[in-house]
């Protein structure tokens, strides 16, 4: 599980076949999970200024790989007893978003971002998402697209100061609003197996989980 928030920015010293190998002042353990501009990878090579991660071949139809180029965001996995700062990522990128504007208001920097119409539902206003594994909060949301505001320091601290119009990011959603859509997708569902209606015992079974 990760947080959303960015302990470095890695610089890619090679990336071939399946195997990406990052400079990083990050000391990682062979097996380590390592979130990569968001998507959660295992150390697979430790190296003298890094480590070396491995890409299946459905991560890479997956991902914006051309972010995986120069510099990428990096964040370790939490291990117990982290002090718990973002929200709940799991690094697992349910799509590719693109940038459609990015609007300098002076003291802060409004982004829109289009995605697929079936995601939509999962993105949720004043919610979380993460965007390249950066912890931001939804403004609002449109029909195929929804708006962040960056502050001036995540700006310039992460590679959103590198993105402009047309530029691919990943993007995970909400868990708890995947969970949901989920489990009610199932409710109104004729032939789902299940119950047509949540208890409040269920409801309180779900919560206790989360």
């Amino acid at each position: 599980m990760f947080t959303g928030l960015i302990r470095e920015i890695g610089r890619v010293k090679s990336f071939v076949g399946s195997t990406l190998s990052v400079s990083s002042k990050h000391k990682a353990k062979l097996g380590d999970s390592i979130a990569i501009n968001g998507a959660c990878l295992s150390v697979v090579k430790l190296l003298p200024d890094g480590f070396s991660v491995e890409l299946s071949p459905e991560s890479q139809k997956h991902l914006a790989m051309e972010n995986y180029k120069d510099e990428v965001h990096i964040e370790p996995a939490m291990m117990m007893g982290d002090r718990f700062e973002g929200h709940v990522v799991q690094g697992h990128i349910d799509a590719i978003g693109i940038v459609e504007q990015i609007k300098n208001n002076g003291n802060s920097y409004d982004v829109y971002i289009q995605i697929g119409k079936e995601f939509i539902p999962y993105i949720v206003p004043k919610g979380s998402i993460t965007i390249d594994g950066v912890s931001l909060t939804v403004n609002d949301v449109y029909e195929e697209s929804f708006r962040l505001t960056i502050i001036p320091i995540t700006m310039k601290e992460t590679l959103f100061r590198s993105y402009t119009k047309g530029s691919r990011v990943n993007i995970e959603t909400d868990m708890f609003a995947r969970y949901i859509a989920h489990i009610l997708s199932h409710q109104n569902n004729p032939s789902s197996k299940q119950n047509s209606s949540l208890s409040w015992e269920d409801i309180d079974s779900i919560s206790s989980r989360y």
